[in-house]
């Protein structure tokens, strides 16, 4: 039997909406995933913390409040000091186009704005892990 996929999902810093990050939530657990879902308030380290002790294969951001610019490149940071070399970090929320590209050139996997099929961010989560089997 193939190993489930762990994703660590979080909303980190003060944003307060996470009806998205519920609905995502659902539909990786629907498509034979493990959440572990932090909930609000999170902060870079708690999440990262809570990777390394939950042997995560995916660590999943929800941010709504603006703070991406600063709170993605915390997280890759934190997991680059950690030697997490092997974890995709996606992220979604309202992020301008520009600074996405800013993110993904920082580490950041992929990130997918509101409206996002959850069909398309389970195929890729799936691709990701096939193609880079952990030992």
């Amino acid at each position: 039997m193939e190993r489930k996929i762990r994703i660590i999902l979080a909303k980190p810093g003060l944003d307060g909406h996470d009806r998205g990050a519920k609905v995502l939530a659902n539909a990786f657990r629907d498509d034979g995933m493990e959440v572990i879902y932090l909930g609000l308030r999170q902060t870079p380290e708690m999440i990262v913390n809570a990777a390394l002790q939950e042997d995560a294969d995916v660590i999943a951001i929800s941010i709504l409040s603006g703070a991406h610019m600063t709170l993605f490149p915390k997280i890759v940071k934190l997991m680059k000091e950690n030697e997490i070399n092997d974890v995709l970090l996606i992220g979604g929320g309202v992020i301008p186009s520009d600074d996405v590209e800013l993110l993904k050139k920082e580490g950041v996997a992929e990130i997918y704005g509101p409206g996002t099929s959850t069909k398309i961010i389970n195929q890729y989560i799936k691709n990701w892990f096939k193609n880079n089997p952990r030992d």
